[in-house]
């Protein structure tokens, strides 16, 4: 059995339908998939398109957990100043609410696709690590324009790998006997003013010279074209927005699975509704910070 989990609110929902449609497309081993849906807010119409998908209950199953199970009910999110929402750390949650028996998992971002059969990032071999990523576009903590900016206050060293926490294999059991969400918040939280890419800062203070280097073809960047990448990571404008900016190929391979969809045949979105939404969650962010 295969376990991914994925996160998303209701203005990506057709992103994670994309992505699920995807991996299915493209998995042609035996093994069935779990898909742990971690849901915040997705409407129940936009739910029962993304149920409609699985044709085959015994190949594929959505296991629906919402945010409000998820999130612990004290969790205080740190206040960064970034637009990234509370959505963007359901993940770090993800091994708590799968059942006992799941070991290990996929987390993917929903921007996301795959054109490979995911069995084959499932039987990566671990080799005792908690987690294993890919290489972030700026690779190093000391990058410039990325990495972790206060590396040198931290002890850590300039050139220490850097990840990108779009795609993550985790093991559930490290994972949760860390507790790896706390001491991400905690990184964050001190250093707040650091804090860039949200939790991504985070996981890779805690995960420094501990993670697994894993195929970069599982993570691949939309803004460097490829022919045939396993993932494609559309890290910048989504390819639903009309001012989508990266590879025009790779826009061509999401749309491919997207009209596989309920979604097929939707007009590109404008960016209005885009930037409201970053600058009213920018916004909330720094309302919360100032309250006590």
């Amino acid at each position: 059995m295969i376990s991914i989990a994925l996160a998303s609110n209701n203005n990506y929902a057709v992103l994670m339908a994309t992505l699920i449609k995807s991996i299915l497309y493209n998995h042609h081993t035996a093994e069935p998939i779990n898909f742990y849906l971690l849901n915040d807010h997705i409407s129940k119409s936009n739910q029962e398109k993304i149920n409609s998908l699985i044709v085959d209950a015994d190949k594929s199953q959505l296991i629906w957990k919402n945010a409000e199970e998820v999130f612990p009910k004290d969790v205080k999110f740190p206040m960064d100043d970034s637009a990234f929402p509370s959505t963007a750390y359901l993940r770090l949650f993800a091994p708590f609410v799968v059942p006992k028996e799941v070991k290990k998992l996929i987390y993917f971002d929903v921007d996301m696709i795959v054109q490979a059969d995911v069995s084959d990032l499932w039987n990566v071999d671990m080799q005792g690590y908690a987690m294993a990523a890919v290489l972030d576009v700026g690779k190093i903590a000391g990058c410039k324009w990325g990495g972790i900016p206060n590396y040198k206050a931290l002890g850590i060293d300039e050139d220490a790998p850097y990840f990108n926490s779009g795609m993550m294999l985790i093991d559930c059991e490290q994972w949760v006997a860390q507790d790896i969400p706390n001491q991400v918040f905690t990184a964050m939280r001190e250093n707040i003013a650091h804090v860039n890419y949200a939790d991504q800062y985070g996981l890779n203070v805690v995960f420094t010279g501990k993670w697994l280097q894993v195929n970069p073809m599982w993570n691949w960047f939309a803004n460097i074209y490829h022919p045939n990448p396993n993932c494609i990571h559309y890290l910048d404008i989504k390819p639903i927005f009309k001012s989508y900016n990266s590879d025009p190929i790779l826009r061509k391979a999401f749309f491919k699975y997207l009209e596989m969809t309920p979604w097929r045949g939707m007009p590109l979105k404008s960016d209005i509704s885009r930037l409201i939404r970053k600058a009213i969650i920018k916004l909330k962010k720094r309302i919360k910070a100032l309250i006590p």
